[in-house]
């Protein structure tokens, strides 16, 4: 497993009066190269629970794994750096984080800050530029005179240059057009398939969670309230609205039809799901044989 939560829990200002427990005995796992989503209502405990991770957050009680790393409440920073370079962090609005004065130095940043030379750290920038489709002619502008697209794509490249084997997303698509979006979400998509890299998504997107992930959490009050693939999680409309969560429009389209008397295979959850199984139930003489 490339990551497992054991019976996790986590709780601010631990101690005091002021004591807030936000995630509270949560156990799942994610297999090497998976891919998860983490959806849930504002407060949740999703980011909460992705910071432990990287132990932004050392767990107040519990065991996480993350490959061949174990974080615990004993764990001493000291031993937390080579976590840190393993698993990547991309916050929501990444650009805010940007402060060179050109490109290629915001990427090489945190390369040089591991130990790697100037020379290898530059052209390592070169190189994640190309990954996150920037040609090397944007290595020497400022990061502040391009569109705020861009500018994520080059904090989305400061992390990928520390080579990272997870890479973790809270709420990367926030503030962009659906273009952007979805440019976006094919570039994890991209690194998730081509690179091996096991992806921990947390969003409000549910297209992006049924288009992509593999396997989905559902946290509410800090407690993990449901974790399986997102036909699972999809399969029961009326219980998302109960938690506050919506239903991916594909899916709500084939509950309407169903209630119009079309069966499903499966639940499709996304527009190609969907086109696929009306073709497969509507033959080429027309819509009588539906």
């Amino acid at each position: 497993m490339a990551i497992a939560f054991e019976h996790v829990t986590y709780t601010y200002q631990a101690g005091t009066p002021m004591a807030h427990t936000a995630v509270e005995d949560v156990s799942f796992q994610v297999p090497d190269h998976g891919y998860l989503a983490i959806i849930g209502h504002t407060g949740s405990g999703k980011s909460t629970l992705i910071q432990q991770l990287n132990a932004l957050y050392k767990p107040s009680a519990g065991t996480i794994h993350v490959d061949d790393f174990t974080v615990t409440p004993e764990t001493t920073n000291a031993a937390l750096k080579p976590l840190r370079q393993h698993v990547g962090m991309v916050f929501q609005f990444p650009e805010s984080q940007l402060f060179e004065e050109t490109i290629r130095q915001d990427i090489a940043f945190g390369p040089k800050n591991f130990g790697m030379s100037e020379a290898d750290a530059n052209a390592l920038a070169d190189e994640m530029l190309t990954t996150v489709g920037l040609d090397a002619s944007y290595a020497d502008r400022s990061p502040f005179e391009l569109s705020g697209g861009q500018m994520r794509r080059v904090a989305i490249a400061g992390v990928l240059a520390m080579k990272p084997q997870v890479l973790v997303l809270d709420e990367p698509t926030a503030g962009l057009d659906p273009q952007g979006r979805q440019a976006m979400m094919e570039l994890f998509e991209r690194l998730h398939r081509e690179q091996g890299l096991t992806i921990v998504l947390v969003t409000h997107q549910m297209e992006d969670v049924a288009q992509y992930a593999e396997q989905v959490a559902v946290m509410r009050e800090g407690k993990l309230i449901k974790f399986g693939t997102p036909t699972d999680v999809f399969a029961d409309p009326d219980w998302l609205r109960a938690n506050q969560l919506d239903v991916p429009r594909a899916a709500q389209f084939a509950q309407q039809l169903r209630q119009r008397g079309l069966t499903w295979d499966t639940l499709p959850l996304t527009a190609d799901q969907l086109a696929d199984q009306i073709a497969a139930r509507w033959p080429a003489k027309g819509a009588d044989h539906v």
